[in-house]
């Protein structure tokens, strides 16, 4: 089915988002596992799975407009140098995704293109979920101390 112009242009501009964001999680959750915080590795990962099936998802439906899905677009990333600065970079990312989602599903329902603006909703919840998590550590790092926070951190992450 052939698609709006823009919308796969923002389809791009979300793919190029997410990639990044895999990118930039990877390194994060590295980082934990070489510390020893198994439970920050493993959440860390967790999300950078999320964002590869988000990638998967978009190029999908990139490919379905009979698009052509831009893989080798990465925006800059932030990564932290501690843990506070790690979970502070990720929410931000997390933010401007969801920002980003909220304005593509707007212009994806103003053309009455409800598949990938249901897409883009699907993955928007997972975003907020991403972004809801990560304010529950930086508030517990607040609340309990870094080094209490962190002693939590290196046991299992199962």
């Amino acid at each position: 089915m052939k698609g709006n112009e823009k919308i796969i242009a923002i389809l791009n501009d979300l793919l190029a988002d997410e990639l990044t964001a895999i990118s930039q999680y990877m390194v994060h959750s590295e980082m934990c596992d070489n510390w020893g915080y198994e439970k920050l590795h493993k959440s860390s990962e967790k999300r950078a799975i999320d964002e590869m099936k988000h990638a998967e998802w978009l190029i999908g439906r990139i490919l379905y407009l009979e698009g052509i899905p831009i893989v080798s677009k990465l925006n800059p990333m932030k990564i932290g140098s501690s843990v506070p600065q790690m979970i502070d970079n990720d929410i931000a990312a997390e933010q401007v995704a969801i920002d980003a989602y909220n304005k593509a599903i707007l212009k994806a329902r103003e053309i009455a293109d409800n598949g990938t603006a249901d897409l883009l909703t699907k993955i928007l919840v997972m975003e907020e979920e991403h972004i809801d998590l990560l304010e529950q550590q930086r508030d517990q790092i607040k609340q309990m101390g870094l080094e209490n926070f962190l002693a939590n951190q290196a046991g299992s992450g199962e």
